[in-house]
């Protein structure tokens, strides 16, 4: 089976998205391509750029786990999308141990945090909401090793 093309993968994320919104109500298409881009910024290669496009599929059931098994990605892209999907009831702790396990996962997991955590995007969020997911974006920054003053592309 021939691998999928980076422009395929983005319009299959893009299609299998469609309709959905993020926490400030934006399509949540813009989030991808921010992620994706994100790696792409950080020096990422078509697999973690691949992955980037497809690193909530599976966690948010919009594609499943037999659609990943099968489909048209290098084994690398498959094993980062694996990585990057938290399972139900999943510790942050075993989540990050994963995705540090896993070669390539670390870089789109630091473009997805910054983006995440961008001020300007949790700024229209309630102050409970945007306070929560700060800290939980922190902790997840600091099980990884990763440093918000450090990061170029955020």
């Amino acid at each position: 089976m021939p691998f999928l093309t980076l422009a395929e993968v983005e319009t299959l994320a893009r299609a299998a998205h469609d309709g959905r919104t993020d926490k400030a109500g934006r399509p949540y298409a813009e989030h991808l391509a921010a992620v994706a881009g994100g790696v792409r910024a950080r020096g990422g290669d078509p697999d973690q750029i691949a992955a980037a496009w497809l690193h909530d599929a599976v966690e948010d059931a919009v594609l499943d786990e037999e659609w990943l098994a099968a489909a048209g990605l290098t084994a690398r892209t498959k094993a980062i999308v694996r990585a990057l999907t938290r399972e139900p009831g999943e510790s942050q702790e075993a989540y990050a141990a994963r995705i540090l396990a896993t070669p390539g996962a670390l870089l789109v997991k630091e473009a997805d945090l910054a983006h995440n955590a961008d001020p300007d995007r949790l700024a229209v969020l309630p102050e409970p909401v945007r306070t929560r997911l700060t800290g939980k974006y922190d902790r997840m920054r600091a099980l990884l090793g990763l440093h918000r003053d450090a990061d170029p592309a955020a």
